[in-house]
């Protein structure tokens, strides 16, 4: 099958947790809006389903239409073999990957906490505040959690010896963690080493690897998720 992926060209954002998934199944894909009257089309594919996509990324596999990163990933983990088989261990991964969901969001607050249609610059001074609270708080303590989960697991990745879609995603948002705060994350990812050497693990696979030098990575910038701000960074 070849699935068709729906998501802003210009970005990383939430899609590139999809990208990462497809990169490391070898799957064949399109990214639409990437391509010639690619936006065109993800709009018309919002307008006219009978079952709409909130919002990108959504994935087209065959006749189904799949929106939400987390429910896009339950999929193609158990179609692509990056999930577990037994049930009770596939909803382990997929609450695993809810979690980073919500780490997610947090992580975007930090330079938009009032809202997402106000420019950075006129939400600074919360920003500041919130990005302080999220660096002294809230990153050490999602951090901290899969920090745990990895010691538990027995293993390298966060299931044992079994790379899932959970793991890419926690290295992506290392990567946009070490992006966004390099001065914050320096010291920060010191106290986490098991999350810094899955992130390693994960960058050394010779797909994602391939992936990661290909012009199909869209770089940072300060229009996605992960931004970076000197002012924010209080390392």
């Amino acid at each position: 099958m070849r699935y068709k992926l729906y998501y802003w060209p210009e970005i990383q954002g939430r899609g590139e947790f999809v990208r990462l998934a497809l990169a490391e199944a070898d799957a064949d894909y399109i990214d639409v809006a990437r391509s010639k009257s690619g936006m065109r089309a993800m709009e018309r594919m919002m307008a006219s389903s009978r079952r709409p996509p909130f919002a990108p990324p959504f994935l087209q596999a065959g006749r189904l239409l799949i929106g939400q990163t987390a429910n896009i990933l339950l999929y193609l983990g158990e179609r692509e073999g990056l999930a577990p088989r037994e049930a009770a261990a596939r909803l382990w991964v997929h609450q695993l990957q809810l979690t980073l969901a919500d780490f997610i969001v947090e992580i975007h607050d930090t330079h938009h906490p009032i809202a997402a249609s106000l420019y950075f610059e006129d939400q600074r001074a919360e920003a500041k505040r919130r990005s302080k609270s999220f660096l002294a708080e809230r990153a050490p303590k999602f951090l901290g959690y899969f920090e745990r989960v990895l010691r538990n697991s027995g293993g390298p990745f966060l299931l044992g010896r079994r790379l899932t879609y959970a793991d890419l995603s926690l290295f992506q948002v290392i990567e946009g963690l070490r992006y966004a705060f390099p001065r914050a994350m320096r010291g920060a990812l010191r106290r986490h080493p098991r999350c810094v050497a899955l992130h390693e693990r994960v960058a050394a696979r010779p797909r994602i690897a391939a992936y990661l030098a290909s012009p199909a990575r869209l770089a940072f910038n300060e229009m996605g998720i992960f931004r970076h701000y000197r002012e924010l960074d209080r390392g």
